[in-house]
């Protein structure tokens, strides 16, 4: 009998100096869409209000560790320095196939790029504010307002529809990655495009434009040409430029 294939292996820490308790259900529904979460650590001083709201009920709920450290000399983050500890300790134990890195703090671009290096896959999590270093630095990296929305909708009957940006924000982008795909006719495969996508762009996420779905964004931004023929997959590709009408007068 065969069987059946592991979800992947990952360590999650989280950086309660710079996340909020409030993304802690979307996190973890997000999370168990990559892989399992085998190892749930969080790290912060919880004698102080910075980290106010990671109480033991919500780490209870997560079976989140917390891992305690206090600021013993001003302007030095003790937190910070334990996680990279311990992520490096993990890392160099083979057992993980990912991490998730929750914090909106630069000062973990490094630490992504390393296990990065080491050929294991980093997930980021954190606010839009993130500096673009540390984004770029993960496979992929998730927006935590976008985690929120997620809560909000499950807890209101009417759905959040104002989205993080408009959707024709999005056009530039996805037009930039079709630019760079190899087409001799302009048509790629969507399920081609969402995987350029995510190479070139680790943060690009159709719930920023307020979609569950790249199809959904891609149809909404009125751009781009859609085939769906049947029993076959879905292509797009630029609309052409309309050409204008020349002067009557003319």
């Amino acid at each position: 009998m065969p069987t059946e294939a592991r979800s992947p292996r990952l360590a999650v820490l989280i950086d309660a100096d710079n996340a909020s308790a409030k993304i802690v259900d979307g996190l973890f529904e997000e999370i168990a869409k990559i892989g399992e979460a085998s190892v749930r650590r969080i790290y912060g001083d919880f004698s102080n209000g910075r980290s106010k709201g990671w109480n033991e009920v919500v780490l209870s709920k997560h079976a989140i560790i917390p891992q305690q450290q206090f600021a013993y000399t001003p302007g030095k983050n003790a937190s910070d320095i334990t996680l990279v500890i311990d992520a490096m300790d993990l890392l160099h134990s083979g057992r993980f196939d990912g991490f998730c890195l929750v914090s909106s703090d630069s000062d973990f671009t490094r630490l992504a790029a390393r296990i990065r290096e080491q050929g294991v896959d980093v997930f980021g999590f954190g606010e839009q504010k993130t500096p673009l270093s540390f984004r770029q630095a993960c496979r992929r990296f998730v927006y935590t307002e976008n985690l929120l929305r997620i809560v909000e909708n499950s807890q209101n009957a009417a759905p959040v529809t104002k989205p993080l940006q408009p959707p024709s924000a999005a056009t530039p982008i996805l037009k930039k990655v079709i630019a760079q795909m190899d087409s001799e006719d302009g048509w790629v495969l969507l399920g081609t495009f969402g995987k350029q996508l995510s190479n070139l762009f680790s943060d690009f996420d159709p719930r920023t434009y307020g979609f569950g779905k790249l199809s959904d964004l891609v149809r909404k931004t009125a751009a781009f040409e859609i085939e769906n023929p049947k029993g076959g997959a879905m292509r797009i590709r630029v609309k052409p430029a309309t050409k204008k009408g020349k002067n009557k007068s003319e």
